[in-house]
């Protein structure tokens, strides 16, 4: 990266949020254990790791699996392992005889084959005489050849072609309400309001740097699932934040309030109706406010979140050209059709609806859903984009946002965090706000 200044407010968008045995099971020397590789004297310590940073491999996936036996008892016993897909179908196992002296470490390593392009989960567990444990960890098999077996719906484009037109018919009736109570010596704050789709209200927070005759880049963060975003300050003197509370969330529910869980399946029913297409909608519109405002840098917009937010970044990229650059954390509605029934997120809220619903099928949802799926939407985006998935995520496997990263046109970055779930890493949110003060040249 270029030089760059150290961006220190951060967006609080909050997350809801791995054909053949064992090829080598055959422990190393084992060596005498030191006072500084023990934890605490007595115990037994166990730790696997993938031979690769980002724990993807072209064929089969290599671990390195450590036992510290700090006690006094050689501990005698077995590491197995148990291969599934990412949907919980057990695909392989094997095991291993293990003895590991008192006051060693034994290092064992393991050689584990995926079925083809993918993701994978293995748990690894240890039984010896005075421990049991079992350590999840997951890996990729050539991620970049993974697919969808879906087609996008033929008529995609131009039901978001109607829906923007039909969000241009509203009056914004923008209004932005300065909040001394809430501004700082470096930041003011405002609360902006808006009609949406449907002539729904729609709040956002704007925070600027008090520098008089400036104009400031854009960071609009865009929410996860009934997250409420406060106004995000900074000292950054070179950017502005807005904060999106779509409609059904946060100070936005005027005109759409649910019960917490119900608001993913509000109008589900009905493509035209559904909340996420006027959810979407409500980041155009922000969007549109952007461009009402002198202050600020329209061809310096990065839009970002994760979860529900970074399926938000992503269909209003697609959507509105006007945005320069975007990045979405583990979004969720990927892929979808492929772990629907597997996925506890929405598809548990979904079904229990259904059962609301005479004649509502999980088909008619599914095909209702197509139009909101991550996966449709991402060919379409023009802008630099930056992802990050976790292996371990249980609310939208690392191979359905995967699918989506290997849709993208443009130019495109994905960093892997092999040990996180459905969350989002520090070294993440540092590395993409240095990213956009590289690319838009805020030095």
């Amino acid at each position: 990266m270029k030089g760059y200044k150290k961006f220190t407010g951060v967006i609080c968008v909050l997350m809801l949020f791995l054909a053949a045995k064992l090829h080598a099971g055959i422990a190393r020397d084992t060596v005498p254990a030191t006072h500084e590789e023990a934890a605490a004297e007595g115990e037994v310590l166990v730790d696997v790791n993938a031979t690769d940073k980002n724990a993807v491999f072209e064929t089969n996936a290599k671990f390195v699996f450590t036992v510290n036996n700090s006690t006094a008892t050689d501990q005698v016993g077995k590491i197995s392992w148990i291969l599934t897909s990412v949907t919980g179908k057990k695909l392989k196992e094997d095991a291993i005889d293990v003895k590991i002296a008192g006051k060693t470490i034994g290092k064992y390593n393991f050689e584990i084959p995926g079925d083809g392009p993918g993701f994978y989960n293995v748990d690894f567990m240890i039984n010896v005489s005075e421990y049991d444990d079992t350590l999840h960890k997951a890996f990729g098999v050539r991620p970049e050849q993974i697919k969808s077996d879906y087609k996008r719906p033929e008529d995609f484009d131009t039901f978001w072609e109607k829906t923007k037109t039909e969000l241009a018919r509203v009056k914004p009736e923008f209004k932005v309400m300065f909040k001394p109570e809430l501004s700082t010596i470096s930041r003011n704050v405002y609360l902006v309001e808006m009609k949406s789709l449907g002539n729904v209200l729609v709040r956002a927070w704007l925070t600027e740097p008090t520098v008089k005759n400036k104009k400031f880049a854009v960071i609009l963060g865009l929410p996860g699932y009934q997250v409420e975003l406060p106004p995000v300050f900074g000292e950054d003197k070179d950017v502005a934040f807005i904060t999106l509370n779509v409609r059904g969330q946060g100070n936005s529910k005027t005109n759409v309030h649910t019960p917490h869980d119900e608001l993913i399946i509000h109008h589900i029913e009905s493509k035209d109706k559904y909340v996420m297409r006027g959810m979407i909608m409500d980041c155009i519109r922000a969007i549109d406010f952007i461009f009402t405002r002198p202050e600020l840098l329209h061809d310096k917009i990065f839009v970002k979140g994760g979860s529900m937010g970074g399926l938000l970044t992503m269909a209003t990229a697609s959507l509105d050209k006007r945005v320069n650059l975007c990045s979405a954390q583990s979004p969720i509605f990927s892929d979808l059709r492929s772990v629907i029934k597997e996925v506890d997120f929405p598809i548990t809220s979904i079904n229990k609806y259904i059962k609301t619903q005479p004649g509502l099928t999980l088909e008619k949802v599914m095909d209702n859903l197509d139009y909101f799926d991550v996966k449709n939407f991402a060919p379409n985006i023009k802008c630099k984009t930056l992802m990050s998935i976790g292996l371990l995520d249980t609310y939208i496997p690392p191979s359905n946002d995967y699918t989506v990263y290997n849709l993208l046109k443009t130019n495109k970055r994905i960093l892997i965090f092999k040990d996180l779930g459905h969350e989002v890493s520090p070294k993440y949110i540092e590395l993409e706000l240095n990213w956009m003060h590289d690319e838009f040249g805020l030095y």
